[in-house]
């Protein structure tokens, strides 16, 4: 604890961070404490992955025509299975295991409908002490039966769901009509009174993902003048939604995104592989009337838990669309930008004093290729493009969540 240049962060027995910085600023009632010793290994805020679905654990390059095909013969037969609690119990531990691997250390996640389902992820959340935002699916048509609840039974299950979990420990509930597609107008409306009725609450859906979506958006919705106008209408476009995937937003919903403090969840994985588009930053991020962006996996839709993978791919695609973002600003968006846009930021998203210690350590030299790229980086910048290009799970050495360490790569 005695090198030149290295830093430190201690941690309470209630798991938020006491103090940071230079080891050679330690304070002295700090030191002699037990340590953890990284070398020279970055130490960072853990991940915060902004939009993800747990039922499809099973389902990354499960192929499709495009995203509705998709939906049809993989996701809505696979997410049935989650009516049953022990099934879903047994692979929300896989899932946050997964997660902590690639060091996202919180997430905003959808359920399937079953009020099991978000029952068993949020108790094994809760049970890790980890900061989870979900909230069970609803949708009432197009979809199979065993994936339907309805208007009345959607909502006594979610309001369920909030009083028992929202709250506990580090645990959100989010409002979670999945798309306008599998919801019926009355659904909707449901899904809006409940988030009026529940201010502290958030929303998650899905806006604006591929043509063939909008398409059909426009035939259930002809009165409507565009997709985002139908959230509009039920009260569900505010400060507390997050729509993943944004991708073909017209100018006027962009405006009126901006204008109620609405999120776009990035997805770019999944918006590859499914073909539905890229998103654009530079379009989004209009200084006159800029819509707050977020990062995520979008698994299974997405092709990987690794949120550096995720920016990556992010930067691909912006630099295809007009706009060559930095690592430092991506890396920002996956910690403090999303904690700021699932409104935990009081609590993580930067290793600040009083935030909680959820602490991804990355091995900048992983890997063969890593480490021989590594020997060219001059800056911090550098370093983080290259990790952010070439790494994955490898290079994440250590996961801790609160406090506590719950992965490490040498004894996984």
């Amino acid at each position: 604890m005695t090198h030149e240049g290295k830093g430190g962060v201690v941690i309470g027995d209630d798991g938020t961070i006491l103090w940071n910085g230079p080891l050679t600023l330690l304070p002295r009632n700090f030191q002699g404490l037990a340590t953890d010793d990284y070398g020279d290994n970055i130490v960072m805020a853990g991940f915060i992955d902004a939009h993800i679905h747990f039922p499809q654990l099973r389902m990354l390059a499960a192929p499709g025509k495009d995203l509705l095909d998709w939906l049809t013969r993989f996701t809505f037969p696979e997410e049935a299975r989650y009516s049953d609690f022990d099934y879903a119990k047994a692979n929300a531990k896989t899932f946050l295991q997964s997660l902590f691997a690639n060091g996202t250390t919180a997430a905003m996640a959808f359920c399937s409908v079953h009020k099991a389902c978000a029952d068993a992820l949020f108790g094994e959340a809760q049970s890790r002490g980890m900061a989870l935002v979900t909230g069970k699916t609803m949708m009432d048509r197009n979809a199979l039966p065993e994936v339907h609840d309805d208007a009345t039974t959607g909502a006594k299950d979610s309001e369920a769901l909030y009083q028992t979990w929202h709250g506990k420990g580090r645990l959100r509930y989010a409002i979670s009509p999945r798309f306008a597609i599998t919801s019926t107008e009355a659904q909707l409306k449901v899904s809006g009174e409940l988030l009026k009725s529940y201010p502290d609450a958030l929303m998650q859906t899905h806006l604006s993902e591929s043509p063939g979506e909008i398409a059909w958006i426009k035939s259930l919705f002809p009165n409507d003048r565009d997709y985002t106008a139908v959230y509009e209408r039920f009260g569900l476009v505010n400060d507390h939604g997050v729509f993943a995937h944004g991708v073909h937003l017209s100018e006027s919903e962009c405006q009126r995104l901006h204008e109620a403090g609405a999120t776009i969840a990035h997805c770019p994985t999944s918006n590859n592989f499914l073909g539905s588009g890229l998103m654009s930053m530079k379009h989004l991020g209009k200084s006159e009337r800029p819509v707050s962006v977020a990062l995520a996996t979008d698994v299974g839709g997405g092709t990987t838990y690794s949120m550096l993978a995720t920016l990556g791919e992010a930067y691909k695609v912006q630099m295809l669309t007009g706009y060559k973002p930095t690592a430092l600003e991506l890396f920002w968006i996956a910690t403090r930008g999303n904690a700021e846009r699932l409104r935990l930021d009081h609590e993580i998203g930067a290793l600040e004093t009083g935030k909680y210690a959820d602490i991804v350590v990355l091995d900048q030299r992983a890997t063969p290729v890593l480490a021989a790229r590594q020997e060219l980086s001059q800056s911090l910048e550098d370093m983080l493009f290259a990790l952010m290009i070439l790494g994955d799970d490898r290079a994440i050495r250590a996961t801790y969540v609160a406090g506590e360490k719950v992965h490490d790569r040498l004894s996984a």
